[in-house]
C-alpha cells in the first residue's frame, strides 16, 4: 500500500455524465494508485462488465482495484481487494472466501469496530466519516478530527479516511493520523478530473513527508 495516497471510490450518478472509465482512467493518468469500484444500483452483470473494464486500466497503469462489498465480482473480475462495511459480510466469512494475497478493508467509526477488525485479520481500515459528506447517505455520525486521532491511537493499522476531505482539508486529515485520504466527489464530480487529482495527491504528499 505504499502507492496509496489518493484512494478514489467510484459513483457513476455523481459524475457529471462522465462514465466511470472515464473518471478512474483520468484519476489514473494524473498518478492515483487505488480505486475502489462502488456501484451501489447495478445489477450483478453490470458490475461485472464494468468491473472488468475498470480492472483493465489500472492493469494498464500499475495501480490496485479494490471492490466495495462484492467478494464475488472481485474474484471474478481479478481485484486486488475487497473493501465492507459494517452491515456487510463479516470479515471472518470475507476472510474464508479470498486468496491470502488479496486486501481486506472494513469501515470502522469507533473503537469497538477498530479492535473487532483488528482480532478478524483487517488489511486496512476505512474510517470515518471525518466531515459531513453529501456523496453517501447511509454515514455514521461525523467524527472529526479527534475522533481520527483517536482511532489512530488505538491501532497500527493503516488508515484510508473517508467522509468529505477535500483538498482543502485533506492535509489536515494526513497530519491528524490518515495514511491515505479517500474521496468520491472531490474526483468524480471536479471540472478537471486529472488538474484535481494531481492537485490533491500533491497536498497528500506534502502532508505525508511532513510526517516521516
Amino acid at each position: 500500500m505504499r502507492d496509496w495516497d489518493v484512494y478514489l471510490i467510484t459513483g457513476q450518478e455523481l459524475s457529471r455524465g462522465r462514465t466511470t472509465p472515464q473518471v478512474v482512467e483520468a484519476a489514473l493518468r494524473a498518478g492515483v494508485r487505488v480505486v475502489q469500484l462502488r456501484e451501489k444500483d447495478m445489477s450483478t452483470r453490470e458490475l461485472l462488465t464494468l468491473g472488468q473494464t475498470v480492472r483493465a486500466l489500472t492493469r494498464r497503469f500499475g495501480a490496485e482495484l479494490i471492490v466495495n462489498d462484492r467478494v464475488d465480482v472481485a474474484l471474478a473480475i481479478g481485484a486486488d481487494g475487497v473493501h465492507v462495511g459494517q452491515a456487510d459480510m463479516p470479515l471472518p466469512y470475507v476472510r474464508r472466501c479470498l486468496p491470502a494475497h488479496m486486501y481486506v478493508g472494513v469501515s470502522v467509526s469507533n473503537g469497538e469496530q477498530v479492535g473487532v477488525a483488528e482480532q478478524a485479520g483487517a488489511d486496512y481500515l476505512g474510517v470515518g466519516p471525518i466531515f459531513p459528506t453529501g456523496s453517501k447517505s447511509d454515514t455514521d455520525p461525523v467524527l472529526g478530527l479527534d475522533g481520527l486521532r483517536a482511532i489512530r491511537a488505538q491501532t497500527s493499522l493503516p488508515i484510508v479516511a473517508v467522509g468529505g476531505i477535500t483538498i482543502i482539508n485533506a492535509q489536515d486529515v494526513i497530519q491528524a493520523g490518515a495514511d491515505c485520504v479517500s474521496v468520491i466527489s472531490a474526483l468524480t464530480a471536479a471540472d478537471d478530473i486529472i488538474a484535481a487529482a494531481e492537485a490533491l495527491l500533491h497536498k497528500v504528499r506534502q502532508a505525508q513527508r511532513r510526517m516521516k
